[in-house]
């Protein structure tokens, strides 16, 4: 027993949700459709004897004026029906005759003798041998003298046994069709998630391992109501985030590619001149004093330029990894000063790049770390100066605005062309491909001071046109995160 329960829970199981809310269904709807049968036939029955009843009392009321007058009963009641008058004494219950009674008179004497001691009426059902179940009347027609009718209970069984079967067939036909309607109606019902599970099914199909693996699927519809329609918006949501997420994966793949491409680019030049050096030292001229000095003099040269550039690789890499001890040292520091700190080296520097300095009257006090942040006004001056031709006027000027420090360094040199303003601030990425190494740089100054800015909780944005470049440095003034 216990194994065929459990088959049927495993059969259960593997139905369809739509069937197990149809199965569902119909036995709730059974157990409605028994409990108001048994109501309605218990109620019928009870009229239908409540009926017999009183057409016994009715009859009873003229059959026993008719056996106070005569001694018995002398009109015959329906066909089936019976009827006795008996004496009732103490020692005995005697019928009269004639009397219209079955073989089987046990009930009727019954009946009578409870009727003497009784101050109301009686009625009964009894099962008369040879005849049925009967229905019977006592009354007192005068001390002494009793008057029994008995009525057959078959047309009441009958006629509940007919109620009964015209309620099992309606029951059963609209249980049907209430299961099949239902059914319909569940799998009308139920077909959005039925399409979300086919998208579903061939979002798991798709390659996903491609690198610009895109998602078009998309679970469409309106049917199903507030619930599904909800539930449509999420999964078509989550399909938008796995998308997204997959651009960027796919986006962060390719930037690693060429960032590795661009790193191995830029160490290989310095390498094979250290290494194109020191196989001179093999020959007899590299032992003269002047050339070999100068050897020295460009080995060290290329190995310092190795080491700005591993420098730079390392302090990207400890920004990006966003590292628990970051590499700042803030202190409460005054951005003016390294303002003009920067302005002096670069006019040092740089003495064909006329500069102009605007910063105000006082200090300007904020908790950063002044090394990472003269780092950052260093990369955009020595930019400006790198981009533009000898002469070209360079500014810089700190301002406050929106509970920020603004600082713009601004040149008038030939501007950022527009299809190069997205990508300035990759790593090795440089707007004039034809620019020397030497003049040019390795195209991590800007990407490194846009990341010591956004590690102080600032950034910094590009703007301005042809003929001139204006990049905004943002500093927080409660000193960053």
């Amino acid at each position: 027993m216990t194994g065929a329960v459990r088959r049927l829970r495993r059969t259960y199981r593997r139905l369809r949700l739509g069937t197990r809310l149809a199965l569902g269904l119909g036995a709730l709807s059974l157990a409605v459709f028994a409990v108001v049968g048994t109501a309605l036939t218990a109620y019928m029955r009870d009229y239908l004897e409540r009926q017999l009843g009183d057409q016994l009392k009715l009859i009873q009321t003229v059959q026993a004026k008719d056996a106070a007058a005569h001694g018995t009963v002398k009109r015959k009641p329906y066909y089936g029906w019976y009827t006795a008058v008996y004496d009732v004494s103490d020692d005995a219950v005697t019928l009269r005759r004639p009397a219209d009674v079955p073989d089987d008179t046990r009930a009727f004497a019954g009946l009578a003798r409870a009727m003497a001691s009784s101050d109301t009426e009686l009625m009964r059902t009894e099962r008369i041998h040879g005849e049925g179940v009967y229905r019977l009347r006592g009354c007192e027609v005068e001390p002494g003298v009793v008057l029994v009718s008995a009525a057959p209970v078959e047309d009441v069984e009958e006629t509940v046994g007919q109620l009964i079967t015209v309620q099992v067939v309606v029951f059963a036909l609209a249980l049907a069709a209430l299961v099949e309607f239902g059914r319909r109606m569940l799998r009308r019902g139920l077909k959005p998630l039925s399409d979300m599970a086919h998208t579903a099914h061939g979002i798991a199909s798709h390659d996903l391992s491609e690198s610009a693996s895109r998602l078009p699927l998309r679970a469409d519809g309106r049917d199903g109501g507030p619930e599904v329609a909800e539930l449509r918006t999420a999964f078509n949501t989550m399909l938008e985030h796995i998308d997204d997420s997959l651009a960027v994966r796919a986006e962060a793949e390719l930037r690693l590619r060429r960032f590795v491409a661009d790193a191995s680019h830029e160490l290989r030049t310095p390498l094979m001149s250290v290494r194109g050096y020191a196989d001179l030292f093999q020959y007899a001229a590299a032992n003269e004093p002047a050339e070999r000095d100068r050897h020295l003099a460009r080995l060290r040269a290329e190995a310092a330029r190795m080491g700005v550039l591993l420098d730079d690789l390392l302090l990207l890499a400890r920004l990006d990894a966003a590292e628990v001890e970051a590499p700042l040292r803030t202190a409460d520091t005054d951005l003016v000063e390294l303002v003009l700190q920067a302005a002096d080296a670069f006019r040092a520097g740089h003495p064909d790049h006329p500069l102009t300095v605007r910063a105000g009257a006082g200090p300007l006090r904020l908790r950063l770390d002044p090394q990472r942040i003269r780092q950052v006004l260093d990369n955009l001056l020595t930019n400006a100066a790198v981009h533009t031709p000898a002469g070209t006027p360079v500014s810089v000027e700190v301002s406050v605005a929106g509970g920020a420090a603004l600082v713009r360094v601004a040149d008038a040199g030939p501007g950022v062309p527009a299809e190069d303003r997205e990508r300035v601030f990759d790593r090795f990425y440089r707007v004039d491909k034809a620019r020397s190494r030497d003049r040019g740089g390795s195209g991590l100054g800007l990407p490194v001071a846009r990341s010591l800015a956004r590690a102080h909780g600032g950034d910094i944005d590009l703007s301005g046109g042809p003929g001139a470049t204006v990049f905004t440095v943002r500093l927080p003034l409660d000193g960053g995160p």
